[in-house]
């Protein structure tokens, strides 16, 4: 086994066949994750050409795994692709797509260079084989053949293989070579071609693992993938800072001895994030990064859209945003340590960031960050009361059990919309744009469907302990309040339930239809409590003068206290829980209210007849003004604005488009959903107003 550091020239220089076997899963890159990022930074070393000719930057694309082949394919060695298909065929598509863009008078001596990395010379091919250095034995073996030996211009539409991810991301490289170059009569091509090519020939580094055909290929395979540790997103975004640094001028060491947060057991332990377990460190990156972009990052992208965001800094220093970063990092390791505390009162931040540890959610995170943003300097007053609202919204649609699935899309799109709020009018902001969501994956319930399903619902059976238990505490915690009394302890206090579930003994009813009553009052709300200390199980189920007599004896809390006094000379049963239980909605509902008003009205367009709405429509029903301007959802395309005309399109670049999805087409040159992709100023979406249309329609 033989390791090296080659550049493509010296890798594919020579007339060979890099053979991708037939075992080896299909071609699976795509555009945002991996074509993307990979051309930027092509481009990047490309534009340090261009600025400092004399300037050495190079680019390592990652490793690859080759096999030797006893057999020879007609006169040419061969390697067997073990592992890095994706990268070699990615390379060859894109340097194939240069080299057609710059195979024209002046620069076709930079093409044919590049020209001479992908096909060997028919001097050492049969008449009528394939001169393609890479050849797919596997599927992709008819759309890689056909768009390699295309003639240019390709005709891309007329490919057997067009829809395939081979063809479109060589249609993708095609058109980015091409804009990046610019155009052919500007004096400027021939140097920009030589630089592109230049990249692509000597600048890229691959670190080739060379093995003999008599060694076991499965066994190093088998190495690199499964047994060693997979780098984190942390890990990604250090390397890709500290590199940057470095060619900022800065210095590095420093920087990471004294800049550098997350190098502790607290940032690399490892939590829980829906169905993935991923490091403390990775999952505050990503959350930072929600709250920088104002996008709902997905955890396996935060490298790529770490970035991706660097890159369109203004400045695009690496070293000036560290600071920010480590102060925002320390401040959310600060709210985490006093969320685990078990004693002591926490403020609005460290009691929302504990609630979130006992549902096993981290939903608002992103908004903690977003809100102690050290450039926002909001007032402690408003980031208590934003943070109010939102688990408000949060923690009624867990009471009732619905999806978290859309929920980080929209505090996602909360945090966008809201940039650029002034301080006094944010919670105004927030609550109205939550008061205005009416679906089921986002809205905000009312008053009366949480009392309705809570009135009856068995809480001890349906909710995890840690989740009832902080409810529990919110209504603790409430009634302390109001005498000025510190926060209940976070202790895992037991939670008893005050008629046992073992009440058949010395808890009898009279027939049938009064113990299925009793049995279905067990588990509610208004039957359980918090104690200091667990009751023993003979006292836990005595009867109830007995069982009185020791919650007197063994409590501490508001909670049970109430309980014990309103009992004086009356038996518990179950219509003392129905009220009792109506009494800790009332609560409920106060620790987390809604606007006066408030309902929660739910509209799903899809389950309504559809009907085709178009802008004009929203026009003439009042929703939608002549010349108000919507612009994209994404940060990324930032300063582009279109404008409503009277007749109901979309006025962008000097054209009118008549729908949405065709404007937004437009933008981002693939198709487009316009109604969720176009957004007011004040954050609602087309689609918002589209809903609001069919809904008034009934």
């Amino acid at each position: 086994m033989e390791t090296n550091k080659r550049t493509p020239q010296e890798l594919f220089i020579q007339p060979q066949h890099f053979v991708i076997p037939l075992f080896q899963r299909g071609y699976v890159w795509k555009q945002e994750e991996q074509w993307e990022p990979l051309w930027k930074d092509v481009c990047r070393v490309a534009d340090f050409h261009l600025a400092e000719p004399g300037r050495v930057v190079q680019h390592f694309l990652g490793a690859v795994v080759l096999q030797g082949s006893e057999s020879r394919s007609y006169t040419m060695p061969m390697w067997n692709v073990i592992d890095g298909q994706q990268r070699l065929t990615t390379l060859q598509i894109m340097m194939d797509a240069v080299s057609a863009a710059i195979m024209r008078d002046g620069t076709d001596r930079y093409g044919r260079r590049l020209e001479a990395l992908t096909h060997n010379s028919p001097d050492y091919v049969p008449v009528g084989e394939s001169r393609l250095k890479l050849r797919h034995l596997n599927n992709d073996r008819a759309a890689f053949d056909e768009v390699m030996d295309a003639e240019p211009p390709v005709d891309y539409p007329a490919l057997v293989a067009g829809d395939s991810l081979i063809v479109r991301a060589h249609q993708f490289f095609t058109t980015a070579a091409a804009q990046w170059l610019g155009d052919v009569d500007d004096d400027r091509f021939v140097d920009r071609a030589e630089a592109l090519a230049t990249v692509l020939q000597s600048d890229l580094q691959l670190v080739t693992i060379e093995l003999a055909a008599a060694e076991d290929s499965q066994e190093i395979f088998e190495t690199l993938n499964a047994r060693g540790t997979p780098l984190t997103a942390a890990d990604l975004v250090r390397n890709f800072v500290f590199q940057r640094i470095e060619a900022e001028g800065g210095d590095a060491e420093e920087v990471y001895k004294e800049v550098w947060p997350f190098e502790t057991k607290f940032w690399a332990a490892e939590v829980s994030i829906g169905r993935y377990l991923a490091s403390r460190s990775s999952v505050f990156i990503n959350q930072w990064l929600m709250a920088r972009t104002g996008e709902d990052v997905r955890l396996q992208a935060t490298f790529t859209r770490f970035k991706s965001y660097v890159e369109h800094l203004p400045d695009s220093r690496v070293g000036e945003l560290l600071p920010v970063i480590k102060q925002q990092a320390d401040a959310y390791e600060g709210w985490t340590n006093a969320a685990s505390r078990a004693e002591g009162s926490l403020d609005r931040t460290e009691l929302a960031v504990y609630r979130m540890k006992a549902a096993g959610s981290e939903v608002l995170k992103p908004l903690l960050i977003w809100l102690h943003e050290p450039a926002r300097q909001l007032p402690s007053s408003v980031i208590d009361q934003v943070v109010g609202v939102c688990e408000s919204w949060v923690q009624r649609r867990q009471l009732l059990r619905l999806t978290n699935t859309d929920i980080g899309r929209v505090v996602a799109d909360l945090m966008r919309v809201n940039t650029a709020t002034p301080a006094d009018e944010l919670v105004k902001r927030v609550t109205e744009y939550l008061s205005r969501l009416n679906f089921t994956s986002s809205y905000w319930p009312g008053d009366a469907e949480v009392r309705s399903t809570l009135v009856s619902e068995n809480v001890y059976r349906r909710f995890p302990r840690p989740r009832l238990r902080s409810l529990l505490e919110a209504i603790e915690n409430e009634y302390r309040a109001e005498t000025g009394q510190p926060q209940v302890p976070r202790s895992g206090l037991p939670i008893e339930h005050i008629l046992p579930q073992k009440w058949e003994e010395n808890w009898p009813v009279g027939d049938d239809a009064a113990a299925l009553r009793r049995q279905d009052h067990v588990h509610r709300l208004g039957n359980l409590t918090l104690l200091t200390q667990k009751l023993n199980s003979k006292v836990s189920n005595s009867p109830w003068p007995i069982k009185r007599s020791a919650l007197l004896q063994n409590n501490t809390l508001t909670l049970t206290g109430r309980l014990v006094e309103s009992t004086s000379g009356a038996e518990w049963d179950e219509e003392m829980i129905d009220q009792r239980t109506e009494s800790m909605i009332d609560t409920l509902l106060t620790v987390w209210p809604v606007p006066d008003g408030h309902t929660g009205t739910v509209l799903d367009p899809q389950s309504k007849p559809q009907e085709w709405v178009e802008l004009k429509h929203l026009i003439d029903a009042g929703l939608l003004a002549p010349g108000e301007v919507v612009q994209p959802v994404s940060q990324d395309l930032a300063g582009t604005r279109a404008i409503v005309t009277a007749h109901g399109t979309l006025a962008l670049d000097g054209r009118e488009f008549s729908t949405p999805s065709g404007a937004g087409h437009h933008v981002r040159k693939r198709a487009t959903n316009g109604w969720h992709f176009w957004v007011l100023d004040d954050g609602r979406k087309l689609n918002d107003l589209r809903a609001d249309f069919l809904a008034s329609k009934g």
